[in-house]
């Protein structure tokens, strides 16, 4: 079977109807944006149905869309390997309840994915077993990769300015 985009969206639409916002193409990649309810439902499907087989979660990012609404984003990437064909999957969260539901029961895999999303945006992944940070601190305030999160800025130390940018920085002491 030769599988297509619209062979996919087709699919995707024929079951799932009104959980499908939209659909679109970019560079040849499919791409479905759900409502949050119906990740899980629509992800299980993708992986299980025996045309699709999308069986490889290749990756998930978030996506802060200052302004918008919803502002943040959590893009996922699906690839079969049998029908050599990817699909991308999107849902919204609200900035005041930024929650989406969590894929790990379906992909182990996601565990380390849906953290770092956490981490960097404050995505809270609904029904994850351990959701911590991962690359922050613990005692970090805030999410690093929000755009509304204060830049911070080191000033780069030059020979002409090398003992007064050293004299600033908080060394441990014995």
């Amino acid at each position: 079977m030769t599988l297509d985009n619209a062979t996919v969206r087709q699919r995707v639409v024929e079951r799932f109807g009104a959980a499908v916002l939209e659909a679109s193409e970019y560079r040849g990649d499919l791409a479905l944006r759900l409502r949050p309810d119906a990740l899980p439902q629509v992800a299980a499907f993708l992986r299980d149905d025996p045309d699709l087989q999308y069986i490889f979660l290749a990756s998930i990012t978030g996506v802060d869309y200052l302004g918008r609404e919803p502002r943040f984003e959590v893009v996922y990437h699906l690839r079969s390997f049998v029908n050599m064909h990817l699909v991308v999957l999107k849902v919204g969260a609200d900035e005041e309840r930024p929650h989406v539901p969590s894929l790990v029961p379906l992909w182990p895999t996601a565990t380390f994915q849906e953290r770092e999303a956490y981490d960097m945006f404050g995505i809270v992944f609904d029904g994850h077993p351990d959701l911590q940070r991962i690359l922050m601190p613990e005692d970090w305030d805030g999410y690093p990769q929000r755009k509304d999160q204060p830049l911070v800025y080191e000033e780069v130390a030059f020979t002409f300015n090398h003992d007064a940018v050293d004299a600033q920085k908080p060394y441990a002491r014995e």
